[in-house]
């Protein structure tokens, strides 16, 4: 008898969900493009009581840098945290073989900044969300 399947909602995935999911992409993607060295990438900016103040959160694999997230919370901002949580992580990109950067962002976020750092606009969604545009970037390492 052929078993049966059904699609179920999570409301919070567990890491489990995630996991094997993730897992069952990346052994296909493995099979059709080979090892992709996928490694996270974070730095944290901290005060002196250690408390997380901003940071970045990437991934490298295929030779690629994706920036996932940045942050610097927003009374520390304008003195040059973001730039140099930026130089670190494509510093850290570019030793584990990186050679391009990409990224996405939002027109109320920070194009400009990304801009200054050499990124360049490759695609653009208008009206997302609605009134803005949401950025896709990438730079040459």
């Amino acid at each position: 008898m052929d078993e049966e399947y059904r699609i179920d909602y999570i409301d919070n995935p567990e890491e489990s969900a995630w996991g094997i999911i993730g897992r069952g992409v990346g052994s296909y993607n493995k099979q059709q493009a080979g090892d992709n060295a996928f490694r996270r990438l974070c730095y944290a900016l901290r005060g002196d009581d250690q408390e997380i103040v901003g940071g970045v959160l990437g991934e490298t694999y295929w030779e690629w840098f994706y920036v996932d997230l940045i942050w610097v919370k927003d009374d520390l901002r304008g003195q040059g945290y973001g730039i140099q949580l930026m130089e670190v992580a494509e510093a850290e990109a570019r030793r584990r073989g990186a050679k391009n950067a990409y990224l996405d962002t939002f027109s109320f976020q920070a194009p400009g900044f990304y801009e200054g750092l050499g990124y360049e606009v490759f695609g653009v969604l208008d009206d997302y969300p609605p009134g803005h545009q949401r950025y896709f970037m990438r730079k040459n390492l």
